[in-house]
């Protein structure tokens, strides 16, 4: 994907889902999660490394950056909290 190109929610929905579920490893269709699905949970197991990890992976993906002031005050709870900060750090660039 060229660089600066704007992502829309379903660009950035696909990466997350596919990074929480190999993050947790499973085995499952990654369209499969739902964005209420909590990062930990019964299906999604998610821990505050494994989260860090994920934001690298995630910048790779689409070729991004995630400020860390888009950080400062947010919880974190479910794929779609995680689907709207990088949304949102979208569409500051």
């Amino acid at each position: 994907m060229p660089p600066n190109l704007s992502l829309d929610r379903a660009a950035v929905a696909t990466v997350v889902k596919k990074t929480v579920v190999a993050e947790s490893r499973l085995s499952i269709a990654p369209e499969s999660v739902s964005e209420d699905e909590p990062l930990v949970g019964d299906l999604l197991h998610v821990n505050s490394l494994g989260f860090v990890g994920m934001l690298v992976r995630i910048e790779d993906e689409l070729d991004a950056a995630l400020p860390d002031n888009l950080f400062v005050g947010r919880s974190f709870r479910t794929v779609g909290d995680l689907i709207d900060v990088v949304t949102t750090a979208e569409a500051t660039r």
